[in-house]
């Protein structure tokens, strides 16, 4: 069975990003991108030389088939977000959850975690918390915020 590896990407330094997670890039067959477009900035500057094809939001449903394509044919693909671990509020969960269906390896490449970093340096209590993901838009942000708060 073929893997989809999941890599986490910096958060705004370049420097961040792993030497595993470059080694990975640069050993799948392809990369998913949620923007192939900031991807090949990050792509270049580690001089990855790979074949990319998006993988964002408004295509998710249509891209999970190609995406298991690839697996099922064989070919190892890094599955990658414009910043963080791909599926945590960016595109991702769809494959990810195909992939476990149809047998094959789901492997995560962890790095940056923009959840993680900013209660780290909040000075919050962090022995609890719950993370919501991306509030609403105006339009129901404040209800949202009252379910979460009762």
């Amino acid at each position: 069975m073929a893997t989809l590896y999941l890599v986490a990407t910096p958060i705004g330094n370049l420097s961040d990003f792993s030497p595993r997670a470059v080694d990975t890039l640069q050993s799948v067959d392809q990369i998913a991108c949620e923007d192939t477009r900031t991807s090949g900035v990050l792509l270049q500057h580690f001089q990855i030389d790979k074949p990319t094809f998006s993988f964002h939001q408004h295509n998710e449903h249509q891209k999970v088939k190609h995406l298991m394509n690839l697996l099922g044919s064989g070919l190892n693909i890094a599955l990658i977000s414009d910043a963080g671990m791909p599926v945590i509020s960016d595109p991702g969960f769809l494959a990810t959850r195909e992939a476990h269906q149809k047998g094959h390896h789901v492997i995560a490449i962890p790095g940056p975690d923009a959840v993680s970093t900013a209660l780290a340096v909040s000075g919050l209590p962090s022995d609890r918390f719950i993370f919501e993901g991306f509030l609403p838009p105006k339009k129901g942000r404040q209800t949202r915020i009252q379910e979460i708060a009762d």
